[in-house]
């Protein structure tokens, strides 16, 4: 009887429909993603419970929860932080005024901003010093976005979403503009941005080096290397992680109409699967590993899947944590 229930197992688990699923690599968790996420963990050890975080660490549910559960409280201001406890600023960055109130409070302050986010801030800082008006490419709103408005007085940066926005936009001084860009947008979005500014303010400063980080440029790449030979592809991230939903879009523009976003494996639809039988999967940058295996494994229980991935490049960057933190 053992051995009859065992081939009855076999058939049923070679029965399972076919899928080949192409794994975009690059995905997942960037260099600045993995060190705001250290710098919680390590205050959480040096400091003790509760060590406070101002808006979350990175747009990530999963990583988030995983935070509180060792002791991190999220808030959205720093009025709401006791004048006892250590906070972290995000890795988005923030307004020069949350630091300056920190320190007025004598508040203990780690900053997890990305050090890419960083360079921005710096370069639009630059641009101020030497008279030039600082117009910012990115979406209204986003945290990284106010945080590098944040950094100039009101005024001195103007923001721009659209090619659209770009045709309206009016100066003082033409003839003394630079701009910059969040760091999470879509290359090819930024590009026609880019060149709209470029053909109506010809004298525009462009960055030395461009904003956009190397870890949204690399996860872009590896779903435009697999997007084309996919029926349907997977982005796995929040809602409200520019990167991802920039997957989603560059997805769809590299030839897969059939794109969608998911944070975890319980909310996948699987009705959405019928008719597929090539699934690319990738994750946003502030996305773990451990919610792309999740996923995989309910593939497998439904799936005789078949692995393809083909890394587009290898990443190796790190960046230092704060020296606060740092191994003596």
């Amino acid at each position: 009887m053992a051995q009859a229930g065992t081939s009855a197992g076999a058939e049923a688990r070679d029965a399972r429909p076919s899928l080949t699923v192409m794994l975009a690599s690059p995905r997942g968790f960037c260099a600045g993603v993995d060190r705001a996420i250290q710098i919680v963990e390590k205050a959480i050890e040096k400091y003790g419970a509760p060590v406070y975080v101002r808006h979350e660490i990175v747009h990530n549910r999963f990583v988030v929860e995983t935070l509180e559960a060792k002791g991190a409280v999220f808030v959205e201001e720093l009025d709401e932080v006791p004048d006892d406890a250590p906070v972290v600023f995000s890795a988005h960055g923030v307004p020069k005024s949350v630091p300056a109130e920190a320190e007025r409070r004598k508040l203990l302050y780690l900053d997890a901003t990305c050090p890419l986010v960083s360079k921005v801030h710096r370069e639009a800082e630059r641009h101020f010093r030497t008279g030039h008006t600082v117009i910012l490419i990115g979406h209204a709103g986003h945290p990284e976005v106010i945080g590098t408005m944040g950094q100039l007085p009101p005024g001195a940066v103007r923001l721009v979403e659209s090619v659209e926005d770009v045709a309206t936009l009016e100066v003082e001084d033409p003839e003394n503009l630079a701009f910059a860009t969040q760091t999470t947008l879509s290359l090819d979005d930024t590009v026609e941005i880019v060149d709209a500014l470029k053909a109506k303010f010809p004298t525009i400063s462009a960055p030395n080096k461009q904003d956009i980080c190397y870890a949204t440029t690399n996860r872009q790449e590896a779903i435009k290397d697999i997007a084309p030979h996919c029926d349907a592809v997977l982005v796995i991230g929040a809602p409200n992680s520019s990167n991802s939903v920039r997957l989603v879009e560059v997805a769809r523009r590299a030839g897969c109409d059939k794109a969608m976003l998911v944070q975890r494996a319980a909310d996948l639809d699987w009705s959405w699967f019928d008719g597929i039988g090539t699934l690319g999967i990738t994750a946003g940058a502030s996305a773990p590993e451990v919610l792309v295996e999740e996923v995989m494994s309910e593939l497998h229980n439904r799936y005789a899947v078949t692995i393809q991935s083909e890394p587009v490049t290898v990443e190796t960057i790190t960046f230092k944590l704060p020296r606060e933190l740092s191994p003596a």
